[in-house]
């Protein structure tokens, strides 16, 4: 696996350097749910010794994106279907809440701004672009319910469902059902209505929680 030396900001430190990487291959599924991280190797590739290596896994740890363990070693978290679904139920209820919150407070350049990018979102068949599209859609949302206490939450919980991910946008059936579901968002959004952004969201995560559900436990069952 290669990771990228490069980003876009500056970290402060070796360990948020190597910390940044690593989250990024995660959630982009380089490295895949169960998959053994090697010190060494993440240290050669990225040029760093292995303390800052360590230091950046257990702040993955803390992030619940890895599992250190004593003697297996470090690896990526890997969610039952039960703990999948409660991710889900947790997103719901954070995520409908602050887009009740938000609803209110969009304005026209940020509505102008979400549909730019769900054109886009809808344009694209690359993975990584559809994930950072689709990430850059809700981010706008939410954004306006300045609650930035919320909205660290919401990218926390968020990034432990975002592994699973990949896995559902590779069927076309799903990312047309989710581009019809953000439709409807922004149409809630546009009408500044509260409640119907709220419901909007909520269902759309509910529906996108038993599309991984069943594309998940197939894929553990085919193993």
């Amino acid at each position: 696996m290669t990771l990228h030396l490069k980003s876009e900001s500056t970290p402060q430190t070796l360990e948020a350097f190597v910390a940044d990487r690593l989250r990024e291959a995660i959630l982009r599924g380089d490295f895949k749910p169960s998959e053994r991280l090697d010190e060494n190797a993440i240290a050669a590739q990225l040029e760093v010794s292995r303390t800052p290596v360590r230091a950046a896994l257990r702040l993955l740890a803390a992030e619940s994106l890895v599992e250190v363990h004593p003697h297996r070693g470090t690896v990526v978290c890997e969610l039952t279907p039960d703990e999948l679904e409660e991710v889900y139920f947790i997103r719901r209820v954070l995520e409908g809440s602050v887009a009740r919150l938000a609803a209110p407070h969009i304005d026209d350049a940020r509505l102008h701004a979400m549909e730019e990018v769900l054109q886009e979102l809808e344009a694209t068949t690359q993975p990584d672009l559809w994930l950072d599209l689709n990430n850059r859609f809700h981010h706008l949302l939410y954004e306006a319910a300045s609650q930035p206490r919320m909205l660290s939450i919401i990218e926390y919980v968020r990034n432990i469902s975002a592994p699973y991910i990949r896995q559902f946008i590779q069927s076309p059936a799903h990312m047309a059902a989710s581009s019809e579901q953000h439709r409807r968002v922004l149409a809630a959004c546009a009408q500044r209505d509260a409640a119907l952004t709220q419901k909007e969201i909520e269902e759309h995560l509910q529906a996108v929680c038993e599309s991984h559900l069943v594309e998940y436990v197939g894929s553990r069952t085919a193993v």
